[in-house]
């Protein structure tokens, strides 16, 4: 199945949409998914990630070496929050983002929330020469893979729309995501676009 509707869809639900967001699993395409869907909707592309480094000053992986992965939370809780005020924008979140609550209820606010989805092995044939990645600088990098996105697969599941990855050209997961949004939008009456 290419996508699966979980819920219903935010003009059903009265929310209003400015914005989308990505979600899901790291090494699942949210970065570079979110780049083109952004050139295509002639929106901004945010990564929470590169908001969090701008506000410390320093990496995603220093901040996990140095300060651990509470504080990196806790920065990401405040980038994710700030971004509710704007409109127009593609963002891209961390993969574990959405675990916390607020974050997914504040993005739920503004943004229609797709998932983006893969298998464990997918993950692992894309992430495994990534230096960048804290949490899967561990010995058996699969095997956390399969622990986390078994964690946190609760939480992608409560997306409004999942999108499968796998074995797809990016550019048709690209003209999925933006299929979706723009059918979320249609109707509603806070989305102003030029």
């Amino acid at each position: 199945m290419v996508v699966i509707f979980l819920h219903d869809l935010p003009m059903a639900t009265g929310r209003t949409i400015h914005n989308l967001a990505l979600i899901g699993f790291m090494g699942c395409g949210k970065s570079t998914v979110g780049h083109m869907v952004a050139r295509d909707l002639k929106f901004r592309f945010v990564d929470t990630d590169s908001l969090v480094e701008e506000r410390a000053g320093i990496s995603v992986a220093e901040i996990f070496r140095s300060e651990g992965e509470s504080v990196f939370r806790k920065l990401e809780k405040e980038v994710i929050s700030d971004l509710a005020g704007k409109q127009e924008l593609v963002i891209a979140t961390g993969g574990g983002a959405v675990i916390n609550p607020e974050n997914f209820e504040s993005l739920k606010t503004h943004a229609l929330l797709v998932c983006l989805w893969a298998k464990a092995e997918s993950i692992h044939e894309r992430t495994k020469h990534q230096k960048h990645r804290p949490l899967l600088q561990r010995e058996d990098p699969l095997g956390v893979i399969r622990q986390m996105l078994t964690e946190r697969e609760p939480f992608y599941k409560q997306a409004d729309v999942i999108v499968n990855t796998e074995l797809r050209p990016q550019r048709e997961v690209v003209a999925q995501v933006r299929h979706q949004f723009e059918e979320s939008i249609k109707g509603t009456s806070g989305f102003a676009k030029d």
